[in-house]
């Protein structure tokens, strides 16, 4: 059974929202190499051009402007 993670209104976060393209070990690893103290195109450089991260989406990764929101529930998803 595949379970979604959503916020406390029920809406879908992190990789299980739909228009995510990044995973939540994605999350992790900006963030760490963010404390780490490299800078934000240096971070946007380890990811392989297919994924296409650039470094004003680790800047709001960052910042908390996006992905911000831990999950507090999860739930089934629909059709399983």
């Amino acid at each position: 059974m595949l379970k979604i993670a959503v916020n406390e209104r029920g809406y879908r976060v992190g990789e299980s929202h739909h228009r995510a393209k990044l995973t939540d070990a994605d999350i992790e690893t900006i963030l760490y190499l963010r404390e780490a103290g490299l800078s934000c195109a240096q971070i946007a450089g380890k990811f392989d051009a297919d994924l296409r991260v650039s470094k004003s989406t680790v800047r709001d990764v960052c910042s908390g402007r996006i992905r911000g929101q831990a999950a507090t529930a999860f739930r089934k998803a629909p059709g399983t």
